[in-house]
């Protein structure tokens, strides 16, 4: 087939890479550049650079709103364009420029984990199962027909990146199997009943509340590793928390306390307690807990995040 590819992150590039070996991708579409570092160099997604590397024209507009940008796609008369994590909403005009419309590879099972952070609200609120659904695009938010899933399984030790980089690879399989068969695949509507919405993920969220429960703490670490990682605070220094153990018991202490104990970083929540194994200080690399606790005390007793 003839395709565009609309994509930016690194969970688009094993999608584009298994178009590419089947397909004719005639166009690619990203966000654009960004400038980063002291020098304010130009930084390129990660589909940028594999469709520079293939010889592959890139286009990468603010919006696609405007008529011009709308023809220009247009005129590219592919038979269908193929989305993955792009970030940019695709108007009506887009959505129906080819024969086979825009076909879209989202993170979820739909309808459930409809938006913008399907695979972190999924481990977060304590799902067994993650996958990838294959969806005809139109103009709802994540609403158009189903084409195909794949269903992956999260277990006590799926983090944020772990999920995703299987997702990725499912959902890079899953496309190229619809495509194959898109003539005779029977789309089948989703139940807005079922629906939920996997909100954009805002900085806040990021710190700990200790006077939230142990349990569903380390689920949000879990969620957040390694983008964008959850924090506590002490002592006027941020210490990223990457991995965590939950302990049912409770010390009797205010939420957020480091509990004294002789086997390491331990915090009273509301209920359980979290044992941090993994942890980053601020400025420096990630490490087990108990190596960072061979040069740096914390005080028993002390309330972080005050």
């Amino acid at each position: 087939m003839k395709l565009v590819f609309m994509g930016t992150p690194d969970f688009a590039v094993p999608v584009l890479e298994a178009l590419l070996r089947e397909h004719e991708v005639v166009c690619v579409y990203t966000r654009a550049p960004k400038e980063a570092g002291r020098g304010h160099k130009e930084s390129k997604t990660p589909v940028h650079l594999l469709a520079e590397s293939r010889g592959i024209e890139v286009r990468t507009p603010k919006t696609l709103r405007n008529e011009e940008e709308q023809t220009k796609f247009k005129a590219l008369q592919a038979d269908a364009a193929v989305i993955a994590a792009y970030g940019l909403i695709l108007p009506l005009p887009v959505l129906e420029a080819f024969p086979y419309g825009c076909i879209n590879v989202h993170a979820s099972l739909l309808p459930r984990w409809r938006g913008a952070a399907p695979i972190q609200r999924c481990i977060e609120a304590g799902d067994t199962r993650s996958g990838v659904t294959i969806m005809q695009m139109e103009a709802g938010l994540d609403t158009g027909d189903m084409l195909k899933k794949g269903v992956v399984d999260i277990t006590a030790q799926t983090t944020g990146g772990v999920l995703h980089d299987q997702l990725s690879e499912t959902g890079a399989k899953l496309i190229t199997e619809v495509l194959q068969n898109l003539e005779t695949i029977r789309p089948e509507k989703q139940d807005d009943s079922l629906a939920c919405y996997a909100a954009k993920i805002e900085k806040e969220e990021s710190r700990l509340d200790f006077n939230r429960p142990a349990a569903e703490l380390e689920r949000k670490i879990r969620a957040f590793n390694p983008y964008p990682a959850t924090y506590f605070e002490y002592q006027g220094e941020r210490f990223k928390v990457l991995e965590a153990e939950v302990l049912d018991d409770n010390a009797g202490m205010v939420p957020g306390s480091l509990v004294p104990n002789d086997t390491g970083l331990l915090i009273e929540c509301n209920p359980g307690m979290l044992l941090v194994t993994k942890i980053q200080r601020q400025g420096k690399k990630a490490m087990p807990t108990e190596e960072l606790l061979r040069g740096f005390a914390f005080e028993p007793g002390a309330v972080v995040n005050e």
